[in-house]
């Protein structure tokens, strides 16, 4: 079983909160809400969408390309490395 499907309700969860996120900048356009307002919800919509991406790319990471090169410990160290380095950069 895959990564995204063992973990299916918890993405579709987040997809959902960006689904949401993505609604309110709608609404707000609409609505005619000041310029920093927009921003704001811009961006929050950013960070949900980094978040599920860390998300499904650390277990793409762990499930998929560490099993299939055969990594020693040290290569294992290096993808738990990877990961903390692609979560930093997608906060």
């Amino acid at each position: 079983m895959g990564h995204t499907v063992r973990d299916k309700a918890k993405l579709l969860g987040r997809v959902r909160r960006v689904k949401g996120q993505v609604e309110a900048v709608e609404r707000a356009l609409e609505g005619e809400a000041d310029c920093g307002d927009v921003l704001r919800l811009i961006a929050a919509c950013r960070g949900g969408m980094n978040a599920l991406m860390a998300e499904v790319l650390e277990g793409h990471l762990r499930e998929h390309v560490a099993p299939a090169r055969g990594l020693s410990t040290d290569g294992a160290n290096v993808v738990e490395e990877l990961i903390d380095i692609v979560r930093a950069y997608l906060k």
